[in-house]
């Protein structure tokens, strides 16, 4: 058996760590210089931390080289035809700006296209099954590249952000009347404009629509972000024309697909293995399972280890104000959360709770996950969301649950009162038993079932100690 000691930094404190076979096993704590010295650092999110075996002035397919030399990953020649994919977009985007707005007129007005409008590269969108590489690929690939104005950020993050934006316009602009009708005011291309003056590249990972609301205003939103000279990377589980699948109103999206294959070139990443289950340990000491009659003890010996020598912190509740909504957590220590499943997923919760919960614990103890089936598929929806939010801002997860991440959620068999109210929003929409709409996959789970393939697989790479150091490099 493997015995690895291990330091994990956080704020305040180091946590020494003894690891067996690449899990917690035992802990001890000590005061840190380095975290006194500065203080509870909050962590930047759109950029990835280069590791120490990297530098600025590599490219993707150097760095790329660089890890297999070191061992850090395995000789694959489909990630490496998709890194040289990259490679040639990170030459293309060397010292890249967008057309300015008055070349863009003069183009208009005289006919002449500028270098810049015309030598704008495609974008990438980089699909393919969970676990194959395609978020660390493209994290590579933004470390490198040399576009001035750039973000890498969570799609879902990004369209929370787009209808905030949009929300703040229109309160901002007064309503226009004229004699005959009201003059509607369309916020869509002023946000584009704003955001492609803050970014001229756009990574995103997570590609996927589920909301209706997002649904809507994606064609018009990226036509205009495109037209801005805006150059889209993104990584999916699903190909552009598997988007929104059985989504409601899904005819008002398909447009927007065309839009994107036009501006990104589509790249599949199925080489058919997923690393992060290759780097499960054989036992694991943060995923405990609640029938196990010592759990609850196990996760109170967790907690107070990670709690120890906080300096001055004390277990306490916390309020944060989100939006205006207090959200009340009542168990905290520093940067430290425990909680339970009730809380997090049976509560009225969203993506924004759970990215402010990120960024201020580093670390989150989750109790009591049970089985669910699409009976609870409205909780199950807000745990692959909590999952999503915690896995993409590095916040470490210790859990209780029934079930091996593998067997926490099953299609199962509607109730009477899920087919009910199903049959209530079907008559509030005014869809029939038997049409086609009848299967979309807000009354079908599909799209759930499908996420939650991503959802195991990142809980499984949660509990290395890998991803546990990926916070660490962010702080040191």
């Amino acid at each position: 058996m493997k015995s690895v000691k291990s330091v994990i930094l956080v704020p305040r404190r180091i946590f020494m760590v003894n690891y067996v076979n690449g899990f917690v096993k035992q802990y001890t704590t000590a005061p840190s210089t380095v975290a006194r010295e500065n203080g509870h650092q909050k962590t930047g999110h759109n950029e990835s931390t280069l590791t120490s075996t990297e530098n600025e002035a590599d490219s993707p397919i150097s760095a790329y080289k660089k890890r297999i030399a070191l061992g850090q990953l395995q000789q694959d020649d489909y990630q490496m035809s998709v890194v040289e994919r990259l490679q040639s977009l990170y030459d293309k985007l060397d010292n890249y700006e967008p057309p300015s707005t008055t070349v863009n007129w003069l183009a208009k007005t005289f006919g002449f296209s500028s270098k810049n409008e015309t030598d704008k590269p495609k974008g990438l969108y980089l699909h393919g099954h969970v676990g194959t590489g395609k978020t660390m690929l493209m994290d590579m690939f933004y470390q490198h590249c040399k576009v001035k104005r750039r973000q890498r950020v969570h799609f879902h993050k990004f369209m929370l952000d787009v209808h905030k934006r949009v929300h703040t316009l229109k309160q901002s602009v007064p309503r226009q009347y004229n004699v005959r009708k009201t003059q509607s005011f369309d916020p869509i291309p002023p946000v584009a404009k704003e955001i492609s003056l803050e970014a001229w590249l756009l990574c995103f990972d997570e590609f996927q629509v589920t909301d209706i609301a997002d649904a809507v205003i994606l064609k018009k939103l990226f036509t205009e972000l495109f037209k801005c000279g805006v150059v889209v990377v993104a990584t999916s589980n699903r190909a552009p024309d598997d988007l929104y699948k059985n989504g409601l109103q899904r005819g008002n999206f398909v447009p927007f697909i065309g839009e994107l294959k036009k501006h990104c070139e589509v790249v599949s990443l199925n080489s058919g293995v997923d690393y992060r289950m290759n780097t499960l340990p054989a036992e694991g000491r943060i995923y405990f399972l609640t029938g196990d009659g010592k759990c609850e003890e196990k996760i109170d010996e967790v907690f107070q280890a990670l709690i120890a020598e906080q300096e001055e912190q004390v277990i306490e509740s916390r309020v944060l104000d989100i939006l205006g909504r207090m959200l009340i957590l009542p168990e905290t220590c520093g940067t430290i959360l425990k909680t339970d499943f009730d809380s997090m997923c049976k509560q009225a919760r969203g993506a924004i709770d759970y990215l402010e919960i990120s960024k201020e614990f580093d670390t989150v103890i989750l109790e009591n996950i049970p089985k669910m089936t699409l009976f609870n598929k409205t909780e199950a929806r807000r745990f692959i969301t909590l999952v999503d939010t915690f896995y993409d801002n590095k916040v470490r997860l210790v859990c209780s649950a029934a079930a091996k991440p593998k067997e926490l959620f099953s299609a199962g068999n509607l109730s009477q009162k899920n087919f009910d109210d199903n049959r209530n929003l079907m008559d509030d929409l005014g869809i029939q038993e038997k049409s086609d709409l009848a299967t979309a996959s807000i009354f079908t789970g599909e799209e759930e079932l499908f996420a939650f393939e991503r959802t195991v697989s990142r809980l499984t790479e949660m509990q290395t100690e890998e991803y546990w150091n990926l916070r660490n490099s962010k702080i040191s």
